[in-house]
């Protein structure tokens, strides 16, 4: 079995790989709002390295529940997610340029592992944030908890809550499922070819 990519599947891992730097200039995931009060909805927007949008009115809305305020220090991984950018975008350069089928599958394994592990973060920030509220709150509903939604919708009092990747995490999921396809297509064209 022929243990490299072709020139096409090169060209398309190094054009997925170099799609990632969108990541430094678009927020990769986004948490929108929306009540009778608010019709057009409030937006916080998730970066690599930052927060952005109407962070401060969820945060004067959120402080009636008992909820932390949010903050950028609620993220350490905003300290380091720029270096695992880089060592993704490395990897995948590394197997377009020595189009080695082997690193194109690290890279691969790598990315899913990576997204997973995107997802269980959101999930337990999201725990924390709306299930360790502040006793003293001005509005205190007994069993209730306010954990955003890791993906999708949710219900929370009078506002729906909508949580989803935005332009840069689009990128990066669009990038990894070209590597994928690119990968498999690599795979059983081999196949047909040691068939015959």
């Amino acid at each position: 079995m022929n243990k490299y990519l072709s020139i096409p599947s090169r060209i398309l891992v190094a054009f997925a790989s170099g799609a990632l730097i969108a990541v430094f200039f678009l927020p990769a995931w986004r948490i929108d709002l929306f009540a009778p009060q608010y019709p057009e909805g409030l937006s916080m927007y998730i970066w690599i390295n930052k927060l952005s949008g109407d962070v401060e009115i969820i945060n004067g809305l959120n402080h009636y529940i008992g909820m932390k305020h949010i903050s950028a220090d609620m993220f350490p991984e905003f300290k380091y997610m720029t270096y695992v950018v880089i060592f993704f975008m490395a990897l995948g350069m590394t197997a377009a340029i020595t189009g080695r089928r082997k690193i194109l599958l690290a890279y691969i394994i790598a990315t899913l592992i990576g997204g997973l592990l995107v997802l269980y973060d959101l999930y337990r920030w999201g725990y924390d944030y709306g299930h360790n509220l502040d006793p003293k709150a001005a509005i205190q509903v007994q069993g209730l908890t306010y954990q955003p939604p890791v993906i999708g919708h949710k219900r929370l009092l009078n506002f729906d809550a909508y949580s989803f990747p935005d332009a840069a995490g689009w990128i990066v999921v669009g990038a990894g499922s070209l590597c994928i396809l690119v990968w498999f297509s690599e795979w059983f064209i081999n196949r047909k070819k040691n068939k015959r």
